[in-house]
């Protein structure tokens, strides 16, 4: 490919509205260019990258045994509402109705399209197991897009589902989409790291999603040094030991005029958070609930969610509060029990220590105060809520928990019957009866992979992409303005692409410092300079992108140039296929 007949709209400056490194590189590099909020159109460059990764998810898919398809996006409410996830997927799937007033949705995931579509088509256990897939646009209407293709509205998706007669056959194919993905991502030059997390809206038994560490990352994770447990901060079980404290008197109320937050309650009587009880107020699907947990820690609502098996959680509203009597910034557990009103209390509260906690009262707290006095420990449920943290027990070992920012790139989760009972999936078994089939599914962002790289791969040149997804392997630079020079400088080029090498040329009539610079930013891993060296003495300068380290070789036939190509190809895939090979 001559540049000269290509489109490379490379540009100097960061755009004002990008603040990460692939966000940034993304556009200066011209790979992409927004549309508009969350939508991103790609170039020819980018849409070469975004090809290569999904070249890579194809081939190892396809190893893995699993069969390729391609759904309408547009899906129709009825499997939806079928499913019972058309009201509980909330305001990121996007409505419309057709000129007829029927409901659709642009498709955020798959499972109900998938689960009617090969419905009729599984009959009996000699069926199963099938895993199914495709590589297709997606829409998620985020209510706020940002770090461009890493959270975009509109993005490609990797979703496969897997149906089984029984959980020993789900459990194989979970484990063959694990390693599969772990090998997806080292082909990229992806370092991943599985982590237990939160099934949410998809549901199941369990799921773990493949993080990659980046200080950008908005999820946590939490990591064991010790033991390597890993778990997303929504999952991860918590346990920590706070210092007992013994009531230094009896139970009394203080008065803490308009100290309403635990930070300035605990300040004001000089002691610690963690010696206070927080109280938390919630409605959900019309019912409401009352959390305490200490209050030097924040309520974790995914595992509330799916304790109460509920959709949304919300505060309580003033009316509602003062229904139950709960006076807001003062509420305490010295609350008279209401048959409408869940009491929960958080595992890591001590029902013999000594607290501080609200009195239900303006201006006031209670000291001394012990939850034994108040609740009834044999009645009230005691359950993990809290978010876990840096320095929290390790649910494996008890070793300190370290924390850790992370993207997520992929997500596999055990869906379990939820769907097939859902959608009535059933096949006749070795005895002729009908089994209800068990479900698997597993996702993978192709545009949010691609981001990744960049945000691993990157200095203050621009990117370093991994020969495996880089645009193009090799970019020559020619360095000549004489047609008969050109033409000599065509000559190599022409017996390169013979040979089957990805290349680019640069043949563009601009400065060289604007050609390296452009070679530099856009990532090309290996490039090739032809300048007057060549020309007068047959040198060839050969410059590996990552680590910006040139060789000179003598160039007397083409045999001279793809020898040191070789090599440096070679040795750039080697440092991949040992990546892949650990897996």
């Amino acid at each position: 490919m001559k540049a000269s007949k290509y489109l490379i709209p490379t540009t100097k400056d960061d755009p004002q509205d990008a603040v990460v490194a692939s966000h940034k590189l993304m556009l200066r590099a011209g790979l992409v260019r927004k549309s508009s909020s969350g939508l991103y159109s790609y170039l020819p460059l980018g849409l070469r990258i975004l090809k290569k990764i999904e070249n890579i998810v194809r081939e190892e898919m396809d190893l893995s045994g699993a069969l390729e398809f391609q759904l309408p996006i547009l899906t129709p409410a009825e499997i939806w509402k079928e499913s019972g996830r058309w009201d509980k997927m909330g305001k990121e799937m996007f409505r419309i109705k057709d000129r007829h007033d029927v409901e659709n949705c642009l498709g955020p995931t798959h499972e109900e399209s998938f689960c009617t579509l090969v419905k009729p088509m599984l009959k009996s256990y000699k069926d199963l197991p099938i895993n199914v897939y495709q590589i297709h646009t997606k829409f998620r209407d985020e209510i706020r897009p940002r770090f461009g293709v890493i959270r975009s509205r509109e993005f490609t998706m990797k979703d496969a589902y897997s149906f089984h007669l029984d959980e020993d056959s789900l459990d194989k194919t979970y484990q063959t989409m694990r390693k599969t993905y772990r090998r997806i991502f080292s082909r990229m030059g992806l370092e991943t790291i599985p982590v237990q997390a939160d099934s949410g809206n998809m549901g199941g038994s369990a799921s773990e999603e493949f993080m990659v560490v980046s200080p950008i990352g908005e999820e946590t994770l939490t990591i064991c040094p010790s033991c390597n447990y890993s778990g997303n901060i929504e999952k991860t079980p918590t346990s920590f030991l706070y210092p007992k404290h013994i009531p230094s008197g009896k139970e009394e109320p203080v008065a803490t005029p308009n100290q309403k937050t635990i930070d300035e309650v605990a300040n004001f009587l000089g002691i610690e958070a963690s010696q206070t009880i927080k109280a938390v107020a919630l409605s959900y699907d019309g019912k409401y609930v009352l959390v305490f947990l200490p209050g030097d820690r924040e309520l974790n609502e995914n595992k509330l969610k799916n304790y109460l098996v509920a959709n949304e959680l919300r505060p309580m509203g003033n009316s509602e509060l003062q229904k139950f009597g709960l006076v807001p910034g003062f509420i305490g557990p010295s609350i008279k029990p209401q048959s409408d009103l869940l009491v929960l209390v958080d595992t890591l509260l001590d029902w013999e220590s000594a607290y501080v906690a609200g009195g239900n009262a303006v201006d006031v707290h209670i000291k001394n105060l012990q939850l034994k006095n108040h609740l009834d420990p044999n009645t009230t449920t005691s359950i993990d809520l809290t978010q876990a943290r840096a320095g929290d027990q390790c649910p494996n070992c008890q070793a300190p928990l370290k924390a850790e920012k992370g993207i997520e790139v992929g997500h596999i989760f055990k869906l379990g019957q939820k769907y097939s009972k859902a959608f009535d999936i059933n096949v006749l078994n070795d005895k002729g009866k009908a089994n209800l089939t068990t479900m698997g599914c597993y996702g993978i962002g192709v545009n949010r992979c691609m981001a990744t790289v960049i945000e691993q791969s990157n200095d203050e040149k621009g990117i370093f992409w991994p020969i495996s997804i880089a645009p193009f392997e090799i970019c020559l630079v020619s360095i000549a303005k004489a047609p008969e020079d050109q033409a000599k400088i065509e000559a190599v080029y022409t017996e390169l692409k013979k040979k089957g090498y990805d290349i680019i040329w640069d043949d563009r009539d601009l400065g060289p410092g604007f050609k390296f610079k452009d070679s530099e930013l856009i990532g090309y891993p290996i490039r090739i300079t032809m300048g007057k060296g060549f020309l007068e003495k047959g040198e060839i300068t050969v410059l590996d992108r990552k680590s910006m380290l040139e060789e000179t070789i003598r160039f007397q036939d083409i045999g001279d140039l793809t020898s040191v190509l070789d090599k440096k190809i070679s040795e750039l895939k080697a440092d991949l296929e040992r990546r892949v090979a650990a897996v």
